[in-house]
């Protein structure tokens, strides 16, 4: 990062509501942004971090991901050929040059990069499933209409995953059930970031944790950060966060109808983003019969309702970062973030 700086639970009542003494809790919503690893009031554009420097490395929780590393790298242009370029545990970077159809997913091996070539390559009609695997990193793809069940990419069972500068998007004239997720982030992974990408056009945009009933599963894990991305014309889920510990900051997002969604007993920060054309920015009482937690700060609602039934105590998170304000956060997403912008 610039100037020096480290780059980078209460269960409802039977009416559905929770204790008036939660509720009053949310009036944290709009302070100000915590002024530790958070960038100070008064920051202005120069302060802003580039996307190349975001991309040298991961933040937050994904941290210390290398992927493949100094590998070797191998250039593909094939579905045969990128199916057997990335299977394995041995460190590998694969190359993606062109766009590559697919028809549900193709595994990712462990200590792999996956890199898209230009701004154009990636896959379509399905997508990435990172399963029992770690340290793997996948950037600069478009990755689009992922027919269901395919996810675009879908992390299982993984640790130490980074998605970074990809594309995702897919088109809001089918069902809603037509695609499936854009990014899923599911069965206790841990320790990922989701980093500098834009999400557009699709219903359901990024689920963490899949079901109510997976808590003995997920419980202490599914820890996730998400900076800079751009989320635009995608319905919800941004992301929708079951049991893990969510860190939401410095994302762009038009045009939601609920954004941010802390639920059974999850823990989000969300900070310093910015909410417009936005129906409800965060809740935590939607769509599970366990409220989750949330802390709001420095953000930019843009008229945007909060619905913050659980203050949660999740306030500083376990590493190095700069919260730059809300009011640069626009013109940084819309210039760094999606393929082609490394």
């Amino acid at each position: 990062m610039t100037g020096g700086r480290l780059m980078h639970r209460a269960r409802r009542t039977s009416a559905g509501r929770v204790s008036a003494a939660a509720v009053a809790g949310a009036a944290i919503i709009g302070v100000v942004a915590w002024s530790g690893n958070a960038a100070e009031p008064g920051d202005t554009a120069a302060d802003r971090p580039a996307a190349a420097a975001a991309a040298a490395a991961p933040i937050g929780f994904g941290a210390g991901t290398t992927g493949g590393g100094n590998a070797t790298a191998t250039t593909v242009k094939s579905l045969a050929a990128f199916k057997a370029a990335v299977d394995g545990d041995g460190a590998k970077v694969v190359k993606v040059d062109g766009l590559i159809s697919l028809s549900g997913q193709v595994d990712i091996g462990s200590n792999t990069t996956v890199l898209g070539v230009g701004s154009a390559s990636g896959f379509t009609g399905g997508g990435l499933r990172i399963k029992e695997a770690t340290n793997v990193v996948v950037q600069n793809l478009n990755i689009s209409k992922p027919l269901a069940p395919a996810d675009g990419i879908t992390v299982q069972e993984s640790t130490k995953v980074w998605i970074d500068h990809n594309s995702f998007s897919a088109d809001r004239e089918h069902d809603k059930d037509h695609y499936d997720g854009l990014l899923d982030i599911t069965h206790a992974s841990d320790d990922v970031t989701v980093s500098w990408n834009t999400f557009k056009d699709h219903f359901k945009g990024s689920l963490v944790g899949h079901s109510d009933n997976n808590g003995d599963e997920d419980t202490r894990h599914l820890k996730v950060t998400y900076h800079h991305n751009h989320f635009s014309n995608v319905y919800s889920r941004i992301p929708s966060l079951r049991f893990g510990t969510g860190h939401f900051y410095d994302n762009y997002v038009q045009g939601a109808d609920t954004a941010a969604h802390s639920r059974m007993g999850a823990r989000m920060l969300v900070e310093n983003n910015v909410f417009r054309d936005t129906k409800v920015a965060v809740t935590t009482s939607r769509s599970s019969d366990v409220d989750g937690f949330a802390v709001a700060r420095g953000n930019d609602l843009g008229g945007a309702a909060t619905e913050i039934s659980q203050v949660g105590d999740f306030t500083k998170p376990p590493y190095a970062y700069t919260a730059e304000p809300a009011s640069s956060v626009v013109g940084t997403v819309t210039e760094g973030a999606g393929a082609g912008k490394l």
